[in-house]
């Protein structure tokens, strides 16, 4: 199975859904998945956080906690289209405003360092009343207030092109961000309803650090200018590959019970044997290897989550594949199953399909919806193609004298298991005359210059933390210009975009949830994307840490973690 490369134990983030390349925990086995198999015994938890949890008189005061990072983060604002990085997100909720944390429910909660009070004022036209906390300052002692509210606002509503934003939902349904009664209370005001309201502003920026096009693009690369967290960032030693946390003394909510988080860039390979070798104390069991290696390390505590955490494989909108007849042909030449067991080999939990792209399977609203788009029907696969014009000749199936030749792109540090399924694509799709060739390139420009540019005919990897719902809506809706949101297939139709629309604008939980599963059955027939399973978190934590662990729906309360007594 794959091994995180960004988001753990984050519910959700603070702008699109962040996409996770699959990146390298060497995993037995050789194509097609041989790895030893281990009986399929533990059920992920769900509902509730696996995260030792204990009350702060039993947790030690100062202390350490070291974790893995899997590339340097470069772009630290959330909202920026390069700044969507898992551990850059999670880190930002750490030492900037995070004003609702998630429950185990998947509830929004305010959080009183920040909010005083946060609710609906009126629904015709809806307005939002936030009191804040009249402590809560920025490191350069400004006070949160309206301004900071309309700065996120102005430079994520989409209007300014010069904002190379991550997602403008929500923000395009603002009309005013305004100050209230006075310099602790903000309003602000909808053109239309917005149900995940509480999802925005989430982190909140410092106006001083994003009021201009260049502040919010550059003013954040390798560095945070302002905080207002917990935390800090007490190093950021590029040569070291390590960034240091440390309490911020300006702080006035509870005082952190640890005195330093330390995070050290690492091969992904590397991470199970750093903790082995007690050098970081959270690692990834997802893979046969590393759960092999970690489960009986007597420093070692597995534990499970389900998260808001999907594995697909992504169709891109070119060449034969602007064609969805040829993408639904592709769907149907897949089998799921076998995919999934390939993945599923060495670890003790049971990866179920996934019938859903906005829903997960311990979601309210969760339905199947895959139908009969992805049931594996080579026969049926091979008479679409036929009607696409792509004739069969014995071989590689041609259409106008032109081969039907795929490309397969895959990070040069995938698991062995991602190259096991792989192959196996490889293989079914040459059953029905596709050939695929499967395309290594370097980690660092999987993103950046292949999947983010659209290069690419079928690839995998994760989205993470798409929660609430209206977080999803940037995978499929339709590109503005050069900004493709988080659709890098690009592909979309105005009925998907008019139903995730309503579906954000609904208010009742029930008639959102119908809304966006009529989305998701359209999703489906464009054959945008075959959805593998809900990936859960099975992970390593060093005995003793607690209330820090896999996560499911929850944010990590970062106060609170910390070393038993």
């Amino acid at each position: 199975m794959d091994a995180t490369l960004a988001t753990r134990r984050v519910g959700r983030t603070a702008a699109a859904a962040v996409a996770v390349v699959l990146a390298a925990t060497a995993c037995s086995g050789t194509s097609g998945g041989t790895a030893d198999d281990v009986a399929k015994t533990v059920t992920p938890t769900r509902d509730a956080e696996d995260n030792n949890p204990q009350p702060l008189d039993r947790i030690k005061d100062g202390g350490e906690l070291r974790e893995p990072l899997q590339q340097w983060i470069t772009q630290w604002n959330p909202y920026q289209v390069d700044g969507t990085y898992g551990d850059a997100v999670e880190i930002m909720g750490y030492v900037e405003a995070k004003l609702f944390r998630s429950d185990a429910k998947g509830v929004y909660q305010a959080v009183p360092e920040y909010l005083e009070s946060a609710k609906v004022t009126s629904t015709s036209p809806q307005v939002v009343t936030y009191r804040l906390n009249p402590k809560a300052k920025w490191s350069d002692g400004k006070a949160l207030g309206y301004q900071d509210f309309k700065a996120v606002w102005q430079a994520s509503n989409g209007k300014d092109p010069a904002y190379n934003l991550s997602d403008s939902s929500g923000y395009e349904q603002i009309s005013a961000v305004e100050q209230g009664a006075d310099p602790t209370e903000v309003r602000v005001t909808f053109t239309e309803p917005y149900a995940d309201w509480q999802s925005l502003f989430n982190p909140l920026l410092p106006a001083a650090g994003i009021a201009t096009p260049q502040a919010f693009n550059e003013g954040w690369i390798e560095k945070v200018p302002i905080v207002g967290g917990p935390f800090t960032i007490g190093t950021a030693d590029k040569t070291a590959q390590t960034i240091t946390l440390v309490p911020n003394p300006a702080w006035w909510g509870p005082k952190p019970k640890l005195d330093r988080i330390t995070y050290r860039v690492l091969d992904s390979a590397a991470i199970t044997q750093a903790f082995l070798n007690n050098e970081v104390d959270y690692a990834s069991a997802g893979t046969a290897t590393a759960y092999g290696q970690l489960k009986d390390s007597k420093d070692a505590a597995i534990r499970t989550g389900t998260p808001w955490d999907e594995v697909h494989i992504s169709f891109g909108g070119n060449g034969a594949l602007a064609d969805r007849t040829v993408r639904q042909a592709l769907g149907k030449a897949l089998d799921r199953a076998s995919l999934i067991k390939i993945v599923n080999q060495g670890v003790p939990v049971e990866f179920k399909p996934l019938d859903n792209h906005l829903f997960m399977t311990n979601q309210n609203g969760y339905r199947a919806n895959a139908g009969d788009w992805v049931t594996y029907d080579p026969s049926a696969a091979k008479q679409l193609l036929d009607t696409a014009g792509w004739k069969d000749t014995g071989g590689t199936r041609s259409k106008d004298g032109t081969p039907l030749e795929l490309h397969y792109v895959m990070s040069d540090g995938s698991t062995q298991a991602q190259a096991d399924l792989a192959a196996a694509v490889r293989s079914m799709l040459q059953q029905v005359g596709v050939k695929l060739t499967v395309d290594r390139v370097p980690s660092k420009e999987y993103f950046s210059k292949y999947i983010n540019e659209g290069r690419f005919d079928l690839a995998s990897w994760r989205n993470t933390g798409s929660f609430p719902l209206s977080k999803t809506v940037p995978i499929y809706r339709a590109p503005q210009g050069d900004n493709v949101f988080g659709n890098y297939s690009k592909l979309s139709t105005p009925e998907i975009d008019t139903l995730l629309r309503k579906a954000a604008a609904t208010l009742d939980p029930a008639a959102a949830a119908e809304l966006y599963n009529q989305a998701d059955v359209k999703i489906w027939e464009l054959a945008h994307t075959v959805e593998l399973y809900q990936r859960p978190s099975i992970v390593a934590v060093r005995r003793g840490l607690a209330n820090f662990g896999a996560g499911s729906l929850a944010d990590t309360v970062i106060t609170s973690v910390g070393w038993e007594k």
